[in-house]
């Protein structure tokens, strides 16, 4: 039950958020709101196997397997969807044309920033399963989510674009980005909302970094590795 509520809190957040954009003259599409809204309700549920309703399929662990496959599941069904679909939801290794060189630059600086995190905050001897978990799992997942069918929906219900380093950014990239950092930090547990603004900064900025290389390369390639190198550094400390 505290999930979902903590779910519902999301929600609302977006909601108001759409609807004070709205209030200041900017473009929104209601539908493709949302679709976003339901986006984000549907990846939450997989991720928690349904709030608990779904099986256990999976033997017991202490990572979330079941949970990131069923929710990556749920993602690459919406992306073959014809209102989404693969190309336009960036779910494809074809990069944009010369947009790897023009993406270098910000790619090292996503690599020094986990790095130094690692470095600054070891982390204890990892398991195998744990190596595995994270060199796959949060990268696959979550980049093709947040970066992906999302951000889709997301720069849809807000079509408003302004052009900044190299790329046209709207307001559906900041609310992604905004989510995502939310959905690590933002929780309801004992009767009560939570949040942490650290964990919010430390996920939500290299959020940024993501979005940007998702719009510039055109796919969700780039970011799903480094999204996966920025989680298994800390494990080399």
């Amino acid at each position: 039950m505290d999930g979902l509520v903590g779910i519902l809190g999301v929600v609302a957040i977006l909601l108001v958020a759409g609807a004070i954009l709205g209030g200041l003259g900017r473009k929104v599409s209601v539908p493709w709101l949302l679709a976003g809204v339901a986006l984000v309700v549907v990846n939450d549920a997989m991720l928690t196997n349904g709030y608990g309703l779904i099986p256990r399929l999976l033997p017991e662990s202490d990572w979330n397997w079941q949970g990131k496959i069923l929710a990556l599941t749920a993602t690459l069904i919406v992306a073959s969807l014809p209102a989404f679909g693969w190309r336009e939801s960036r779910l494809t290794p074809v990069q944009a044309a010369g947009s790897l060189r023009a993406a270098l630059p910000l790619a090292f600086l996503y690599i020094g920033f986990f790095t130094l995190l690692a470095w600054l905050f070891p982390a204890e001897p990892a398991t195998a399963e744990t190596v595995a978990f994270q060199l796959t799992m949060p990268g696959l997942e979550e980049e093709a989510f947040y970066r992906g069918v999302l951000l889709l929906a997301l720069d849809r219900a807000f079509p408003d674009r302004r052009r900044f380093l190299g790329v046209e950014w709207g307001w559906g990239a900041a609310l992604s980005c905004m989510l995502f950092g939310m959905a690590h930090a933002f929780g309801y547990s004992e009767g009560q909302f939570s949040f942490d603004p650290a964990t919010m900064a430390l996920t939500a900025i290299p959020s940024v970094l993501g979005v940007w290389l998702a719009l510039r390369t055109r796919s969700v390639l780039v970011p799903v590795l480094l999204h996966n190198f920025g989680n298994a550094i800390t494990l080399l400390f």
